[in-house]
């Protein structure tokens, strides 16, 4: 059995958390601001995708075949999650809408998106700390 390394990840949610708290000691109308909140978003980018594809490779195991696994879409995959009981359905459901900003704003980069992102971000770094415990916890083949 294998433990899945989440030191990557762990380094993004560091990072975004870093750029979250700098965002908010700083003022809106500098370049300092928007250069913390593209930091954010993409750092919440990286965290959605790295935590689909880890959460991946921990429900491996309980399918037939990794094949079966890769062909999932991310929403399925943390459905797959709760189904293990590896996640709550609340948890999944914040998941499933924090990917739905992404892919409801993934052209408009403009400052409604950062901002409609901006806004769940600390329960955004929870839930991702939250998950990397889970992958942690997990032995892989």
């Amino acid at each position: 059995m294998n433990k899945i390394d989440t030191a990557f990840l762990e380094r993004c949610i560091s990072t975004l958390e870093k750029a979250y708290l700098l965002l908010a000691k700083t003022n809106p109308e500098t370049i300092d601001y928007d250069l913390y909140r593209s930091a954010c978003i993409k750092e919440f980018e990286i965290i959605l995708e790295q935590s689909g594809k880890m959460l991946r490779k921990v429900l491996k195991p309980y399918f037939h075949s990794a094949n079966a696994v890769d062909k999932l879409y991310f929403n399925d995959v943390f459905r797959q999650a709760v189904l293990r009981s590896l996640i709550s359905p609340e948890s999944c459901e914040r998941w499933l809408k924090y990917r739905e900003n992404r892919n409801n704003t993934a052209h408009n980069y403009g400052v409604s998106f950062a901002e409609k992102t901006l806004v769940f971000l600390p329960e955004f770094i929870k839930d991702a700390g939250d998950l990397v415990k889970i992958i942690k916890s997990q032995d892989t083949e």
